[in-house]
């Protein structure tokens, strides 16, 4: 089984897609919407196709890859409220 972070990515500009093309949107929601404050990390903007389309091959080229049988995504409401219940 394969333990996913799809929620969040890292913040870091030298190791991480943050700032990948110059700009902190090019896979990441722009202002607030695009910080989790808690996690201190980037949220991603799954309705950009370049991120749907990054997320995908991602978790196919593991399953191809490494064979695993299933996924277990972690944060999952922060991938679908637009708020955080988090304080």
């Amino acid at each position: 089984m394969m333990f996913y972070e799809y929620s969040h990515a890292s913040n870091n500009v030298l190791d991480g897609l943050n700032m990948f093309d110059g700009t902190d949107a090019h896979y990441f929601h722009t202002g607030s919407r695009g910080h989790h404050s808690v996690w201190d990390s980037r949220l991603f903007n799954y309705g950009s196709w370049e991120v749907l389309r990054y997320l995908l091959s991602y978790a196919r080229w593991w399953l191809e890859e490494y064979k695993f049988d299933g996924y277990r995504f972690d944060g999952v409401t922060s991938m679908m409220y637009k708020i955080s219940l988090i304080k």
